[in-house]
């Protein structure tokens, strides 16, 4: 039985379809599943257990759209789980035709996800009850030993603090200001290492700058060394956005900020150890509250 799985993007996302992606391996144990998804997360899904085969052509411009089309229909999948939900995944139901099964939504599923609440459910209970409502009742925890890597080139201090000060640049209002995440980071008894993407660089500098024991690692981490990081850390504050998510996933005590930009009854982290701090706007909020905050974690 050939089983496919979609998922797109992006990073937080994609972490919060963890359990999903767990649940459909342990639902469909002897089928060949694949996942359908993009290039960023490629290798991610290829490293799970969860998937035997990887295709990242999930998103193609008018010019692919036709191969990936006939790809689908050539594949001979039996059902498909559309985590995506959006109008591209839906779109992709008419190629595939009335004969295969549809977990998702629109007027061909098979497997509807019949909530006209679901918009206003967190991604997680969203999913979960779009899996309930095909079929499976059963839905181990993720297990993400697998997602790990060796951290010895970083010279990281014994113990530390994680900050995640970027966000999506077409989004700005996601983000503490990074004068905050620097006043906050130096009245911590213990070193912090910045993380973020290439472009979030002149950012992480910025914050790292001149605090003792700082290691700025933008630009300098995959999502395993993210994982890995996670793990050792003390404790992590970010924004919303991906590595705050896979962060909070691997188990690290995570202070997660949101301003009016997402809605944490939508989207918000999910770990172990989450505590959640919303304050609009939020470059409104003062080192002080996120100090406040910090009480309901439990630091390592």
């Amino acid at each position: 039985m050939r089983i496919l799985v979609i998922r797109l993007g992006a990073l937080g996302d994609f972490v919060q379809s963890f359990g999903p992606f767990a649940a459909i391996r342990a639902h469909h144990r002897d089928a060949r599943i694949t996942l359908l998804t993009t290039p960023p997360f490629a290798a991610l899904a290829r490293r799970s257990p969860w998937f035997d085969e990887v295709w990242e052509d999930g998103r193609p411009g008018w010019r692919g759209l036709p191969a990936l089309l006939r790809r689908l229909r050539a594949a001979g999948f039996a059902r498909v789980y559309d985590l995506q939900t959006s109008s591209r995944s839906t779109r992709y139901r008419w190629a595939l035709g009335r004969g295969v099964e549809w977990s998702g939504i629109g007027l061909l599923a098979s497997h509807p996800h019949a909530n006209p609440e679901r918009d206003a459910m967190h991604t997680v209970e969203r999913q979960r009850e779009q899996l309930e409502m095909a079929g499976i009742g059963v839905f181990p925890a993720p297990e993400l030993g697998w997602l790990d890597a060796d951290l010895s080139a970083f010279a990281l201090p014994p113990r530390f603090a994680l900050l995640v000060p970027g966000a999506s640049p077409q989004r700005p209002a996601k983000r503490w200001p990074a004068a905050c995440f620097r006043d906050f980071a130096a009245t911590l008894d213990i070193p912090v290492a910045v993380l973020g993407g290439r472009a979030e660089a002149e950012l992480a500098a910025g914050i790292a700058a001149g605090l003792p024991g700082a290691v700025d690692l933008a630009g300098r981490t995959d999502f395993g060394q993210v994982a890995a990081l996670a793990r050792r850390a003390a404790f992590a504050v970010g924004n919303d956005t991906g590595p705050t998510h896979l962060i909070a996933a691997a188990g690290c005590p995570t202070l997660a900020l949101f301003g009016a930009d997402s809605d944490p009854a939508l989207c918000a982290p999910r770990g172990p150890n989450v505590v959640v701090l919303r304050h609009l706007p939020l470059s409104g909020l003062t080192v002080g509250q996120v100090q406040a905050a910090m009480v309901a974690l439990n630091p390592r």
